[in-house]
């Protein structure tokens, strides 16, 4: 009976039933995502980036007045799109409609439809001038709580490790706008796990997070008070926020920073807290700004000064060790960016220092004899990007003083109107030290690598994409699971078919090499062995109806390691989404089956969420997983959304390990968010 489940399952992924379901919204956002990556962790918040999709839904950007800059924030467009768009504006006038899109070279129909959305031609409808003017507020409530209760809170030995407060997670946003200059964001959060009002969190919720953006004041473009990032060049020094890495947008590998923002993410780590404008003098713009702020980590008074073994970034603080580790240190930062804009050049010089109230010590792994080690950490970097022609070239190095430097370039160019390429060639020394740089790579601290990458995307047709890409890196140094100087590559296929508004049709490969350690019988010291992840996909997603959209997805991956056997996982799944015809009313959900040999084969795929609360699910051993989303809009101001989930283990005595160890085979979630605009 089982396995005739399993194959009707795997039947409608590709016949699509249609059972109960949600919206097609105005966007995507599974197909903006898993376009900008392939997996984010689970925990992941994509809240920053679904928050200005959202704005410019709301109000998009006239393609007549931009000057790029919020085409940057989009994410998905490449630089070079960008420059072409503006020079299309200055040889051929105004836009006259947004589908004239189509006649720049680059755009092809997934870009457009990515792009339109968020894009109009001139000024919008009076009553949208009217709301941009007025002083709006948004408040958004959200409860969720996993319905089965987790070893850490059936401990009563309170000598022993356990959860100091229930399994509820709360989080407050609140959003406040003047005339679409002044703007104000407040977060509040409570994770599972964590004490409420009692013990250490007398103060209610464990998270705060304030900021104030004002906007065009005098000569600053923009000052932020409180909470914000930073984001030059091309991130090797200093990039605070979500980070993406390699994706179906093979030509997303070129950063656009777009310098200091407000920081709205839940997010507890990696980012900045203070004070930081940017002063439009000319062609220039200089950001100085000031941070200090608590971090958490393992800190050690006995000795004078005080050290710090570990800073740590998870933002979770629910037994008595992590309060031990909550705010235990403090981190002072301040720098300044200089950045001169000239016609199609952009040239800029970024310096920052940040000061530790405690003496950072490095670990006693192999990995760590690099680790940056001292309370004073000063990094210098220089960026430029140019546009020529058909090419877009940037590049960055940094150096960390009394350290070692990092060094990224690369080009977008564009061969034929059909027919365009990326190359990144990198080399991060492995003494070299920063504690904001996320470049792009394969690790996420710009640090200990040296790599080549090559993109190429050939449209075959006006309804057909193929995307590759090629990158091949070596860790000069040792690293996690690789004690000596190491090598890899990612290879990366996809072709895409397109029905414009209706669906598409992809299917992709990808094979990930690396080397680990292996310690043979009888042998001392680790060695190196090659590993392989080769992975599948076939996804299709069609619009049956204005209210019926389904997507399904079938995924394997074979997982290869010298001296063990392969491993195999796959998954799949059917999503159904469905809206009223008023839209008032919208569901969607999903049924999946997945069964992965080890961790090593386990599969990321984007899940919806509550508004803002959406993020990468990981599907690991074998089992189901099932969920459902609702939402309703109450009234013009008010809206409310909820949502269920399961993930079930046919076989398992329980679920998870240490203080998360569920008893059981089910692990079961529930959400419900409430909305209010002004």
């Amino acid at each position: 009976m089982k396995y005739c489940s399993k194959i009707l399952l795997f039947i409608g992924c590709f016949i699509g039933i249609t059972c109960l379901a949600q919206t097609n919204e105005k966007i995507d956002l599974q197909d903006l995502f898993e376009s900008l990556s392939d997996e984010l962790a689970a925990d992941a918040d994509l809240s920053e980036f679904t928050e200005k999709w959202y704005h410019y839904l709301k109000h998009p950007i006239d393609l007549n007045k931009t000057d790029g800059r919020e085409l940057t924030e989009l994410q998905f467009l490449d630089p070079l799109l960008i420059e072409r768009l503006l020079e299309h504006r200055t040889i051929s006038g105004n836009f006259i409609d947004v589908l004239e899109l189509q006649s720049i070279e680059g755009f092809n129909e997934r870009v457009i439809s990515l792009l339109l959305p968020f894009v109009r031609v001139g000024p919008g409808s009076p009553l949208e001038t009217l709301k941009s003017r007025n002083f709006k507020q948004e408040f958004t409530v959200r409860y969720a709580r996993t319905l089965e209760k987790a070893k850490g809170y059936r401990i009563v030995d309170t000598t022993k490790s356990h959860y100091l407060g229930d399994a509820n997670r709360y989080a407050f946003r609140y959003r406040a706008q003047l005339n679409a200059v002044v703007q104000l964001a407040v977060n509040m959060e409570k994770d599972a796990g964590e004490p409420f009002f009692r013990d250490k969190q007398k103060m209610g919720f464990d998270f705060y997070s304030l900021s104030v953006s004002i906007k065009h004041f005098g000569r600053f473009r923009n000052i932020v008070i409180g909470d914000y990032a930073l984001q030059f060049g091309q991130g090797l020094s200093m990039w605070n926020g979500l980070n993406f890495g390699k994706g179906g947008l093979v030509q997303h590998t070129a950063r656009q920073g777009i310098g200091v923002k407000s920081y709205t993410s839940l997010n507890e780590a990696n980012f900045m807290r203070g004070i930081a404008g940017t002063l439009q003098i000319g062609q220039f713009e200089v950001t100085p700004y000031i941070s200090y702020r608590s971090i958490d980590g393992k800190v050690h008074r006995i000795a004078s000064p005080a050290t710090i073994s570990t800073i740590a970034s998870t933002g979770l603080h629910r037994t008595a060790t992590e309060q031990q580790y909550r705010h235990a240190a403090s981190q002072l930062a301040y720098g300044l960016n200089l950045l001169w804009r000239y016609k199609r050049i952009k040239m800029g010089i970024h310096f920052n220092q940040t000061q530790l109230n405690a003496f950072k010590t490095k670990g006693n792994a192999i990995r760590q004899e690099a680790d940056f080690e001292g309370d004073l950490l000063r990094n210098i970097s220089l960026y430029v990007n140019y546009t020529i022609r058909n090419t877009y070239l940037f590049g960055e190095y940094a150096n960390s003083i009394d350290g070692g430097s990092a060094l990224l370039t690369g080009a977008i160019i564009s061969l034929h109107p059909r027919l365009s390429s990326v190359i990144l060639l990198r080399d991060y020394k492995k003494n070299f030290h920063t504690f904001y740089g996320q470049g792009f790579g394969e690790s996420d601290n710009s640090s200990n690598e040296q790599g080549a990458y090559l993109g190429l995307t050939y449209q075959l047709g006006r309804k057909l994409l193929w995307s590759n890409y090629a990158d091949v890196f070596r860790f000069p140094g040792a690293k996690y699971q690789a004690d000596t100087l190491s090598t890899g590559a990612d290879f990366f296929s996809q072709l895409s078919y397109m029905w414009y508004k209706k669906g598409q049709l992809s299917l992709r490969y990808r094979n990930r090499l690396k080397q680990v350690n292996y310690q043979g019988e009888g042998q001392t010291e680790h060695g190196l062995v090659n590993t392989g992840k080769q992975q599948f996909r076939i996804e299709f997603q069609y619009r049956l109806s204005s209210i019926w959209t389904i997507r399904s997805r079938v995924e394997a991956n074979l997982f290869q390691k010298e001296y063990q056997e392969n491993g195999f996982g796959y998954m799949y799944y059917q999503d159904i989404l469905w809206k009223s015809t008023t839209g008032k009313l919208q569901s969607n959900m999903r049924i999946a089956y997945f069964d992965a040999a080890s961790y090593d084969n386990r599969i990321y795929a984007y899940e919806r969420d509550v508004l803002y609360a959406s993020g990468f699910g990981m599907y690991n051993t074998r089992g189901w997983r099932m969920y459902f989303n609702l939402q309703y809009r109450l009234s013009r101001h008010l809206q409310v959304w909820a949502k269920y989930g399961v993930y079930y283990y046919p076989g398992r005595e329980h679920i998870g390990t240490g203080l998360d160890q569920i008893e059981g085979n089910r692990k079961s979630e529930v959400k419900v968010q409430l909305r209010w605009q002004l």
